[in-house]
């Protein structure tokens, strides 16, 4: 019997050493910046549908705002880019995992053909910003509310904000929303393709591309993300933040959409409180809706926040 006890234990111990040494990957994979096998380079310009949008992007006149990031410690960048004529419409873009302000060009490029100024920040551990661990969105939401705090201090307190992510940006987006001291000068939100939370979108992920199932891997990597960089998964969830969310919302998501899954997006359509409408881009794949039918995605947008811009 005591032999039984012994080989348990040993048993036990090496698999909570494969795991945590699997865990310690994975942590690295997810949340350590640097490149990522899984993410696919920027296409080339020559054939993009949005490559006129792009190159407006490229050639604007860019403004280079620095802000310290919200725990103080980190240095952040951003382009501001002023209308054409002056107005006080901003919108506040957060971009996708491992990318950065470069990638906004074709939604800065449609906000600004609807008259918008643009403020187009560099999350901590992307771009230009500094930070070594991603945040997934959500120590990200609490910088968003700096910078539109700073936003206000240099262009005005009459400034009416909108907000609007892609993917991570999306989900960033929607984690914003549900603090209680965004300023009152948000208007309204616009996510495209976010996930529900982290702990959703990695045990997606460790299943869709490594075949794991959740348990014990993703539990392990959390604790760690917990550890090392101040949260959990099941914490930065988009989902609890859109509950306390009253601030009109537009939901976009692509049919065809299987890196954040399109069924993803009915229980964050359900779980917002505020005015909301959603837009399904038939065929789209993940973070390709805009490109796939550029003219009535900027109507959709447009039309959206007319009703709650002055």
């Amino acid at each position: 019997m005591k032999k039984l006890w012994k080989w348990l234990l040993i048993i036990i111990g090496v698999l909570l050493v494969i795991d945590i040494g699997a865990g310690m990957y994975f942590f690295h994979v997810a949340e350590v910046r640097g490149p990522k096998s899984f993410i696919s380079s920027e296409k080339t310009l020559k054939n993009d549908p949005l490559r006129k949008q792009k190159e407006w992007y490229q050639n604007v006149k860019k403004e280079q705002w620095t802000m310290t990031s919200a725990t103080g410690n980190l240095k952040l960048k951003a382009y501001y880019i002023p209308a054409e004529h002056q107005t006080n419409k901003t919108v506040v873009m957060a971009h996708g995992f491992l990318q950065s302000k470069e990638a906004e060009a074709a939604p800065a490029a449609m906000f600004h053909e609807i008259g918008y100024n643009v403020l187009a920040p560099d999350d901590r551990a992307h771009g230009e910003s500094e930070g070594k661990l991603i945040g997934y969105g959500w120590t990200d939401r609490r910088d968003y509310i700096k910078w539109m705090n700073k936003l206000l201090k240099t262009e005005g307190k009459n400034q009416q904000i909108v907000m609007y992510g892609v993917s991570m940006g999306g989900a960033t987006t929607m984690m914003v929303s549900g603090e209680a001291d965004v300023p009152k000068q948000v208007k309204a939100y616009v996510e495209d393709c976010g996930y529900t939370s982290v702990d959703d979108e990695i045990t997606y992920q460790a299943k869709s591309m490594y075949h794991l199932p959740k348990y014990p891997l993703v539990p392990t990597v959390s604790l760690i993300s917990k550890i090392r960089a101040g949260y959990d998964y099941s914490e930065a969830s988009a989902l609890k933040q859109l509950a306390k969310n009253k601030k009109p919302m537009l939901f976009i998501h692509g049919s065809n959409d299987t890196f954040v899954p399109t069924s993803m997006l009915e229980p964050l359509y359900n779980a917002t409180k505020g005015p909301k409408e959603k837009y399904v881009v038939k065929g789209a794949k993940h973070a390709e809706a805009m490109n796939t039918n550029y003219k009535k995605y900027k109507q959709t947008v447009e039309k959206f926040l007319d009703k709650y811009m002055d």
